[in-house]
């Protein structure tokens, strides 16, 4: 399941958030690429110590963000990266480490949010691999997409304006992807329910099967 998320974060916090970053230190963003990803990682990377206010915001907004929260059911979020591409940047087709960090964490699911307009830049598209063929995203400034890290991806080369990403990873309490879609349409459902009809005989009979499933499901 690949989802788009809106409003991470107010536009006017997202703002000076990015205002901020204008002047955090960029390094070269192989440094953090694995051994195989090196060859076709060519970004750059902020400077980890230096945004780490930023990053822990960030982090805090899409713990409180209510969609976010139905579709990664979160166990460990990896800390925030920012991520800048000027002209002539990419990052080539590659799968996500599976474990990353010390102690480590599995990474079910990747989480880009765009921090830049659009209209700012060409290219720089975030493109997903999929059986039926591939899927770009360029979202506005402030959406983010929500996606499994088991896929293939690329970012397309930026050919004008610079590209501003925050990313990050998840290891969620639901580790199937399947498990975790039956129990976002769940819950979804439910929920709609309950602000059509209140509480009803079908909401309880909805809620049960959702926690039962979720008992069941889940690696806390």
């Amino acid at each position: 399941m690949q989802l788009c998320l809106a409003d991470i974060l107010p536009a006017d916090r997202l703002t000076a958030l990015v205002d901020r970053l204008k002047t955090a230190r960029f390094i070269d963003g192989k440094a953090t690429a694995g051994w195989n990803a090196t060859g076709v990682k060519e970004n750059q990377q902020a400077y980890a110590p230096g945004v780490a206010q930023l990053a822990a915001e960030i982090e805090t907004a899409l713990r409180q963000h209510p969609v976010f929260a139905l579709a990664a059911r979160p166990k460990r979020l990896h800390p925030i990266l920012f991520a800048r591409y000027e002209p002539g940047m990419t990052y080539g087709y590659h799968v996500d480490d599976p474990l990353m960090g010390d102690p480590p964490l599995r990474t079910d699911l990747a989480l880009t949010l765009f921090l830049s307009d659009p209209e700012t830049y060409d290219g720089g598209d975030l493109i997903i691999d999929q059986p039926g063929g591939e899927q770009a995203y360029k979202l506005p400034f402030g959406a983010a997409v929500l996606y499994p890290a088991t896929t293939l991806h690329q970012v397309a080369p930026v050919t004008r304006g610079v590209r501003l990403v925050a990313i990050t990873w998840i290891q969620s309490l639901i580790r199937d992807p399947g498990q975790r879609e039956i129990l976002f349409d769940l819950d979804t459902a439910r929920r709609m329910l309950f602000a059509r009809d209140g509480k009803s005989r079908e909401f309880d009979l909805l809620s049960k099967s959702f926690a039962n499933l979720l008992r069941l499901w889940a690696e806390p």
